[in-house]
């Protein structure tokens, strides 16, 4: 499983680059990043190269922020792969709290990236053939 960096920030002109401002000066490389807001705040989810010093920056340039395991499936790039994928967990009677789907940067492929609940999702997609991916 991947390790992706959550965390809560004040929705304001400039609070994206703030946070790419902190993580760039610290030498960590973004991968891919999601960002959902509400009308006052909101939740960055990042996939850095550098997971635990990105917590310990972030924490130290005042954000509220924690490590979550998320789970990365390469796709083929065809109709229907990602809709194969949700279909054997939703037979499984998993559930996803969210999912983005991002590419993996030596190949290109794109890849889809999602967080649940359920502690043998991995392996239950393993046995599936699906291939899970530990970086980018």
């Amino acid at each position: 499983m991947l390790k992706q960096v959550s965390l809560f920030t004040e929705n304001k002109e400039g609070g994206l680059f703030q946070i790419t401002d902190v993580l760039a000066k610290s030498n960590i490389n973004i991968y891919t990043m999601l960002a959902n807001d509400s009308a006052e705040f909101g939740i960055i989810r990042l996939i850095v190269d550098q997971p635990d010093e990105a917590i310990d920056v972030l924490r130290k340039a005042g954000y509220q922020c924690r490590e979550d395991k998320v789970i990365a499936i390469t796709m083929e790039d065809t109709p229907g792969c990602l809709n194969n994928i949700l279909s054997a967990i939703h037979g499984a009677n998993i559930d996803i709290s969210y999912l983005y789907i991002s590419f993996e940067r030596e190949t290109g492929k794109p890849v889809v990236v999602f967080k649940t609940n359920e502690p043998e999702t991995a392996t239950f997609l393993m046995g599936k053939g699906y291939n899970l991916i530990e970086n980018f």
